[in-house]
């Protein structure tokens, strides 16, 4: 009787029709009564999902407490002894400024740039050298129009070019102020509201679903489970499961959970802050379009310097006057150098400048311009840049006898109603309801006579539910293996069923798939396993036309990603870019791992791209493809990416970045 129940367990009373979605079209292996539907937008409302949320709440009758009781526990590296703060007092103010004094504030130092210095950097170049030159031979020949003209050109060219890039750095230090976090501490045995830069060694920080966490800590209160997502600083999609004991990492963000953090590292001390150091030892370099200029200045200015040799030769033979030679001078030094062209260049460039604002793209330095036009090979971060950084289900697998509606609807009735800093896969659930508009009506009327939050033990979530006619649910959905573990000891699994689901499981892992497995069990019946449902990180919607735009061009692409090699693969398939994407390791943090000589160039050219990588990598990524020759690009949205972004010859920064 429980075998049967397991082959053809009965839908839900939600009498609703079959729906359907395809974030990732075809990639169940073994979809069951399925419909295709067409891909959502890359950027969703999420009005409809609160509205939702708050029906369901309303509906209830069980309300979970946003304010549960958590007890706190308990670089320049920081003392041992000045992390074991009081966990029920917080540090005094008497503390906080010391350690204020001694550590400085929660802020990376940042190198004033010099303005004055950086105009009078546009008057430095061999061409440049050569005008002033000429403006001071002409106004030593008392030549006013020569002289009024070469310093117009001079002028121009560096208020162009100065008034353009002070206008990019003042539109990116405006981006900077509207960041400002706030922080949550415990001091004088008070919880109080300050600002991120005011956080000190020491301090005990709460934190809590949706919570940016200001400084580099340690999760401090006993038995906490939270999950943070630290895709700006290691590049991985899915959000990291932290513990009593766990690190965690300026600029992350609390996904789910709540805890106390003592903070072990603030300012340039923190993860972020010595990735700060690494890019400020990256030689940012000319650019590529002003070493070309420079280039030609040189030759130039080698060859007026030649003629002139001879001209001055043939005049002292010839007994000219000195006022002859210097008009020689002046007349050999106008001609032979093209001193309109920096002017030229400079307003030409602004003018692309201007062009790209209008687009929403910043231009820091005009000379990027005409290096991005020169690229030959792009660098791409994955997370956030070629995909959304948002969960989304793919096409689920089913097991027979069940429909794609009742495996959705148990998921979302094991899925957390609470509205504040609700779990990114819940979200992924209910988002995918409007593939279901009938189950996204039902799902209201189910009322929750109990939750059960995710436990790090049972690897579950569980959810006791009653049914509009009155019955009694339990639904649960979790790691694949462990709800197959729950139905089993209940009643033994038909083979195929058992062995269908397990190759699933080992498809999606391979393909870098997050899978929940999907369990119910009615009133007092057996239980029932329903089937999996995978989470990834999908494409954005216009990611892969771009690529195949961009190839068309002659532009090569490689990814880096801090995520999984299967995610990696699985993702560049996707995208067009190829599967030959190898785990960082093999380049080590030298640059060429156990490879000799320029094997390590050739397998950097021809991977198309690697996975699990940290900033050191993507950095020699970038240098070795440089040292080959090329022009290289770098484009990312988070921390890990900013040395690679200063190494490349064009870093582009994308919109989100942190």
């Amino acid at each position: 009787m429980a075998e049967e129940k397991a082959v053809g367990a009965p839908a839900l009373d939600t009498n609703i029709e079959t729906g359907g979605f395809d974030e990732k079209r075809g990639q169940a292996p073994h979809p069951t009564h399925a419909h295709k539907a067409p891909l959502a937008e890359d950027e969703e409302p999420d009005e409809d999902m609160d509205a939702l949320i708050e029906d369901l709440e309303s509906q209830d009758g069980h309300e979970i407490d946003d304010e549960e009781e958590t007890q706190p526990g308990g670089g320049r590296v920081v003392p041992e002894d000045q992390l074991q703060t009081d966990s029920r007092v917080g540090l005094t103010e008497a503390e906080v400024l010391a350690r204020r004094k001694k550590w400085g504030i929660n802020a990376m130092k940042e190198e004033k740039e010099n303005l004055v210095l950086k105009f009078l950097m546009f008057f430095v170049g061999p061409i440049q050298f050569v005008m002033e030159a000429a403006a001071v031979l002409a106004a030593g020949l008392e030549d006013w129009i020569d002289f009024g003209v070469i310093c117009a050109l001079l002028l121009l060219n560096a208020c162009v070019g100065f008034i353009q890039e002070f206008q990019a750095g003042s539109i990116v230090e405006e981006l900077k102020k509207t960041l400002a976090l706030k922080a949550v501490v415990l001091r004088d045995g008070t919880l109080k509201e300050i600002e991120a830069p005011e956080v000190v060694p020491g301090d005990i920080l709460q934190v809590e679903e949706g919570t940016i966490i200001p400084a580099d800590g340690r999760f401090v209160t006993e038995g906490c489970f939270c999950q943070v997502d630290q895709s700006a600083i290691t590049g991985e999609s899915l959000a990291v499961d932290k513990h009593h004991g766990d690190n965690c990492y300026a600029s992350s963000a609390v996904k789910r959970g709540e805890a106390f953090v003592i903070v072990t590292a603030t300012g340039d001390n923190t993860f972020v802050g010595r990735a700060a150091a690494l890019v400020s030892q990256s030689a940012g370099g000319t650019g590529h379009f002003t070493e070309v200029l420079n280039g030609i200045g040189t030759i130039l200015l080698v060859l007026v310097v030649a003629t002139l040799l001879v001209v001055w030769v043939s005049s002292f033979y010839r007994s000219n006057g000195i006022v002859d030679i210097l008009r020689f001078t002046l007349a050999i030094t106008i001609v032979g150098v093209p001193v309109g062209l920096p002017a030229v260049v400079t307003t030409t460039m602004a003018v692309g400048a201007a062009y790209l604002a209008k687009k929403q793209a910043i231009v820091q330095k005009l000379s990027a311009i005409e290096s991005l036009a020169g690229v030959e090979i792009l660098c791409s971060d994955k997370t956030g840049t070629l995909t959304k950084n948002k969960l989304s289900l793919a096409e689920p697998f089913c097991v027979a006898g069940v429909e794609p509606d009742d495996l959705m609807l148990t998921a979302c009735l094991a899925a957390s109603r609470k509205k504040k800093g609700i779990d990114a896969i819940d979200k992924a659930f209910l988002k995918a309801l409007k593939f279901y508009p009938r189950a996204k009506g039902v799902l209201s009327k189910y009322k929750v006579l109990d939750f059960h939050p995710f436990d790090p033990v049972s690897k579950k979530v569980q959810a006791v539910v009653e049914s509009p006619q009155g019955e009694r649910i339990i639904c649960v959905k979790g790691a694949p293996l462990f709800v197959l573990k729950t139905v089993e000891e209940d009643h033994p699994i038909p083979e195929e069923i058992d062995s269908a689901y397990k190759n699933c499981v080992a498809e999606f892992a391979t393909r870098g798939f997050r899978s929940l497995g999907v369990a119910r069990k009615r009133g007092e019946g057996a239980w029932e396993i329903l089937g999996i449902m995978p989470c990834s990180d999908p494409p954005r919607h216009d990611t892969a036309r771009t690529i195949n735009e961009a190839k068309r061009l002659g532009l090569s692409i490689k990814m880096l990603t801090g995520d999984a090699v299967g995610i990696a693969r699985e993702t560049s398939r996707q995208l067009g870019l190829g599967t030959n994407v190898y785990n960082a390791e093999r380049l080590g943090l030298g640059g060429g791992g156990d490879m000799p000589g320029s094997e390590v160039y050739d397998f950097v050219e021809a991977a198309d791209g690697f996975a699990e990588v940290f900033p050191q990598h993507k950095y020699n990524v970038v240098e070795i493809l440089q040292q080959r020759g090329y022009l290289v690009a770098m484009t990312g949205d988070g921390v890990n990416d900013a040395p690679s972004l200063k190494k490349a010859d064009t870093g582009i920064a994308v919109e989100g970045a942190s």
